[in-house]
């Protein structure tokens, strides 16, 4: 038996949460997959799976192996690229996480700069707004947009801090007229993303807060849904600057009430585990922490 794509075999199984999706990762078959547990768990003497028919449970020991598996599997690949690559040139297959504002509305801002500077990477992207779960997708990184974290038992590194800002598109001001304080947004067209409530915080410059309503038109699920409704002029909408601010710049939409702020995001780079980073996702970390800064001081 080889031991190690035993181990590789039954990572797979854990984090896809089926032997199809797991034969799929590793482009085998389902017969491999379980081929290759049977012969793991008579090598270790200990059943890692109890499985039924509605699917598998890891055993006591299983979980403590599955950790152990991890643990050897990023320490080798580490390993690996630190002596057979230039450490300038990381490769390998990168799995990404990414929310669609980044994964989408700014791909073209970054993607392009990274392929040229690390050509030995190959980037797998899923993208998707909603927290998935990075061990069972088999993700090496996610980056999250969002408010301060409160989860201590997150592994994170903040990228980037962003302003929100109020934008709409030229076509909308010039039917609607342009906002010139915050009463006047209740003549206007609020859109809302779904995934930050019925309502926006506004900031002066002052530090004067106000709440005003928003969505009671149109309330969308997906960003990438929200910034196509407001190029379409359907109305105002809340952004980071850092998403909108090629669109700004080409005059493809319009600041609202620039002397306000709709709070602000963070970037973060989330990790599933707390351990040395593997080149390839130092790399792309450290690529996209200087794509921000360079971002926002331009």
């Amino acid at each position: 038996m080889d031991q190690l794509s035993a181990m590789r075999a039954y990572r797979a199984i854990i984090e896809s949460g089926s032997f199809t999706q797991a034969a799929e990762r590793l482009d085998t078959t389902h017969t491999s997959m379980s081929r290759l547990l049977r012969q793991l768990e008579t090598h270790l003497g200990v059943r890692l799976l109890n499985r039924n028919s509605r699917g598998f449970t890891t055993t006591e020991a299983g979980a403590q192996y599955y950790r152990d598996c991890v643990d050897i599997l990023d320490r080798m690949e580490a390993a690996q690229q630190r002596l057979s690559a230039d450490p300038e040139q990381p490769g390998g297959l990168l799995r990404l996480s990414l929310p669609h504002a980044v994964g989408a509305l700014e791909l073209a801002q970054w993607l392009p700069a990274f392929t040229q500077r690390y050509p030995r990477i190959d980037l797998d992207l899923s993208c998707d707004d909603r927290i998935v779960d990075l061990i069972k997708g088999g993700f090496d990184l996610a980056i999250r947009i969002a408010g301060p974290l409160q989860d201590s038992a997150l592994v994170a590194r903040e990228l980037a801090v962003s302003e929100r800002v109020l934008v709409a598109a030229p076509h909308y001001v010039a039917q609607r007229g342009l906002p010139r304080d915050i009463d006047d947004l209740s003549a206007h067209a609020l859109l809302a993303y779904a995934g930050d409530g019925s309502s926006l915080q506004l900031t002066s410059a002052t530090g004067a807060e106000a709440t005003v309503k928003c969505g009671e038109r149109l309330r969308l699920d997906s960003i990438l849904a929200l910034h196509a409704a407001t190029l379409a002029g359907q109305g105002i909408a809340a952004f980071t600057r850092l998403t909108v601010r090629e669109d700004l710049a080409a005059g493809r939409l319009l600041r609202i009430l620039p002397q306000l702020q709709a709070g602000k995001r963070h970037y973060y780079a989330i990790y599933p585990h707390a351990r040395p980073l593997p080149p390839k996702v130092r790399a792309y970390t450290e690529f996209m922490r200087a794509h921000y800064a360079a971002a926002q001081a331009s």
